[in-house]
């Protein structure tokens, strides 16, 4: 079987790794794999196997006149017509489609072509751009209006950012026309929370199936570290939280609460923020800045007492996933998908009321001080298992 995977980055990042690891698990058993990609470098894959779709120069322009006119995903269009002739040559039998927002592939062009080609189609949605005007998430701000035909939007500022425009309306309208004209189409999503909101969406009529994130079990598993000794931290519990970028929909302020409610005997630690932020947080954060090591990761994860999320907008966050299996518990707000993992491993941690604080303390005080007595099974959280069933899905459609 011939499988082309596409997405904005390859091997870096939550979904570039989640493609590389589906490649891996492809080719391992025998499959012929590909990814095309849009950003940065690629890694983790033989470049033989791989293929970029335009330049650095065509992600900018199509950055450029999206914060213009609103309309990202209609630009960078000579570099999808290279790219479809290299789907030509290259003849997979399912084409896997991951994040096709990032400023890199004109999706008109892309679906003109999935639309009248013989091709098993299966499209991956790690947030709700597909199914919106404009935006990944909106949850944050409560709307609402992704359902009859966006318009009027208020987040045009934010990822995709338009500076000027507003073309939600026309954006909503040419996607929906777009994306429901692919007939041979099967749509995925990592959490039950997304599934729930495509089946509200003018997506309605596709056949949607939930397939978890996994992770490399080998790596994020309870890992020793000399990290306690260095950073001081001794006679102290560590609350831990991840993200990359933080933001406020990403909990960042819900940290600086959470600490003038903690006493001196807990640590805050905080991965993934950059020196901008670490200049406005309290003095008592231990601020470390984004890493792609994932050993160091593994580490750090271990080092915790408790991994906290206190995220706003969300899927099915891989932070979450990546601390329960190195083996400490989470805590988390009820956002999105974001809590879901824990229903895969028993006594592994708790939900909280979003925006709850007050909930927040008093649940990772009760959690901080059970890591040593609770055993994590990290099994269920193993990328192989999890990747398995893309196969079976690609060759159900192939029998069809």
């Amino acid at each position: 079987m011939k499988i082309l995977l596409i997405n904005s980055v390859c091997g870096v990042g939550s979904t570039g790794r989640i493609c590389s690891d589906i490649y891996d698990v492809a080719t391992n058993t025998g499959h012929i794999c590909k990814v095309a990609y849009g950003r940065g470098a690629a890694a983790k894959i033989p470049l033989s196997d791989t293929y970029r779709i335009g330049s650095d120069a065509d992600v900018n322009i199509h950055a450029l006149m999206s914060r213009i006119t609103d309309r990202a995903g209609f630009y960078s269009k000579r570099a999808t017509l290279k790219f479809i002739d290299w789907i030509k040559d290259y003849n997979p039998d399912v084409i896997h489609m991951h994040n096709i927002h990032g400023y890199y592939i004109n999706i008109e062009v892309l679906f003109n072509y999935l639309s009248n080609a013989d091709k098993k189609v299966i499209w991956t949605l790690h947030d709700c751009w597909t199914f919106t005007g404009h935006c990944c998430h909106f949850d944050y701000v409560g709307c609402n209006r992704w359902k009859d035909g966006c318009g009027k939007c208020t987040q045009k500022r934010t990822y995709p950012a338009s500076y000027l425009a507003d073309s939600s309306a026309r954006n909503y309208a040419d996607k929906k026309k777009l994306f429901t004209s692919v007939s041979a189409m099967t749509l995925v999503t990592p959490s039950k929370w997304l599934a729930d909101l495509v089946g509200q969406s003018y997506l309605s009529n596709y056949d949607v199936k939930v397939i978890y994130n996994g992770i490399d079990t080998d790596v994020f598993k309870p890992t020793s570290s000399n990290f306690h000794k260095r950073h001081g931290l001794y006679n102290t519990k560590i609350v831990l939280g991840v993200a990359s970028p933080w933001s406020e929909r990403k909990g960042l302020g819900e940290f600086v609460k959470l600490s003038e409610k903690l006493s001196g005997d807990y640590t805050i630690v905080l991965v993934g923020v950059t020196e901008k932020q670490i200049k406005t947080l309290p003095k008592s954060f231990v601020c470390i800045k984004r890493t792609d090591s994932v050993i160091e990761l593994a580490q750090i994860y271990s080092a915790a007492d408790v991994f906290v999320n206190p995220t706003f907008e969300d899927n099915y966050p891989t932070v979450n996933v990546e601390a329960l299996s190195c083996g400490t518990p989470l805590v988390t707000y009820s956002t999105g998908g974001s809590g879901e993992c824990l229903a895969l491993t028993k006594n592994s941690g708790e939900i909280v009321p979003k925006g709850n604080v007050t909930a927040l303390v008093n649940v990772v005080m009760k959690n901080i001080n059970r890591k040593e007595t609770i055993k994590i099974d990290n099994a269920p959280f193993n990328k192989k298992t999890a990747y398995e069933e893309y196969l079976r899905a690609y060759e159900q459609l192939i029998t069809k």
